[in-house]
């Protein structure tokens, strides 16, 4: 191979050369047909050695480098790209504010004061208000007894004949056993009143089994559970203390009127504390006051009074 190389280099700088060839570990056959076409055109073949070879791509690699370090930098990639919150951040944001409405500090108090106000303004703002809170805050539905029950229809028909069958036995056992007055004073107004009676339809349906349902056994009985715990004591302090304060706003009935709502709270509360379901409750309450309504409505409150005890 060494003579056939010197036969194609025909002046001796070009046989000096390749002379280096002795010292190569390999030579291709890529290597070796370049330098036959230059030999036939006239040129001196140029085999570079592979640690020179090694060398001068390392300089050009070197070469490379300093352009790209030493080329001018676009002031708008250099700029400082601009500082914004961490993609969670709101999250946590919305996740504080959440602990917050239910925790029991100012957020927290805050929130009870402006639901209790709430019926001050319209009936039933208070419960609207405790559905508003419920979303804000995440408390799940069904800590305030919002639960998908198992049949609607089924439910709205045990609500109307529990609240039916609960006025009748306050309006012929209950009440006269306490010595209330037969007569109720504060609405007797609406006896043979349709006009006034149509209106105070939405106040008992709308307003006290939706509202107060919803404000007196669902709200208070969570905000209390927070505070008292969930166990069977705790639930009896619970049902207690809502169903005091249900009758208390029920002063402008007198003392009657007091005592009956307690015990209805009373009812209302355990069965409420025992299923943990608002929707069969709402029925009750509604069913409840229309049958009131009706027993005014057609001055049958004597007679049903005195059914039992004559």
């Amino acid at each position: 191979m060494i003579a056939w190389l010197r036969a194609i280099t025909p002046n001796r700088d070009c046989a000096v050369r390749v002379a280096s060839i002795k010292s190569y570990p390999i030579v291709s056959t890529a290597t070796l047909a370049s330098a036959r076409d230059q030999h036939d055109e006239g040129e001196c073949p140029r085999l570079m050695h592979p640690l020179e070879e090694e060398r001068l791509t390392t300089q050009n690699s070197k070469a490379m480098n300093e352009t790209r370090i030493n080329a001018p930098v676009d002031d708008r990639s250099s700029r400082a790209a601009p500082k914004t919150l961490p993609e969670n951040e709101p999250l946590e944001m919305d996740d504080r504010f959440a602990e917050a409405l239910r925790g029991f500090g100012p957020p927290g108090i805050l929130a009870v004061l402006v639901i209790f106000a709430g019926n001050l303004i319209v009936v039933p703002l208070s419960a609207v208000l405790v559905l508003v809170w419920a979303k804000l805050s995440r408390t799940p539905w069904r800590e305030i007894g919002y639960v998908r029950p198992r049949s609607w229809i089924g439910g709205l028909v045990v609500g109307i004949g529990f609240g039916v069958l609960l006025k009748f036995l306050m309006k012929m056992i209950v009440m006269p056993l306490l010595g209330a007055d037969p007569i109720n004073q504060t609405y007797h107004y609406l006896a043979g009143n349709p006009r006034a009676a149509l209106s105070f339809i939405y106040a008992v349906t709308i307003g006290a089994g939706f509202g107060e349902e919803t404000f007196f056994r669902g709200y208070l009985f969570e905000r209390l559970g927070k505070l008292v715990g969930k166990s069977l004591g705790a639930k009896v302090v619970t049902v207690l203390i809502t169903s005091v304060f249900f009758g208390s706003l029920h002063y402008q009935q007198g003392l009657a009127g007091v005592e009956q709502a307690t015990i209805v709270g009373l009812v209302f509360g355990t069965t409420f504390a025992v299923t943990g379901r608002i929707w069969m409750l709402m029925c009750a309450h509604a069913a409840f006051d229309l049958t009131a309504l009706a027993m005014i409505y057609w001055d049958l409150e004597s007679a049903v009074a005195h059914f039992v005890f004559k």
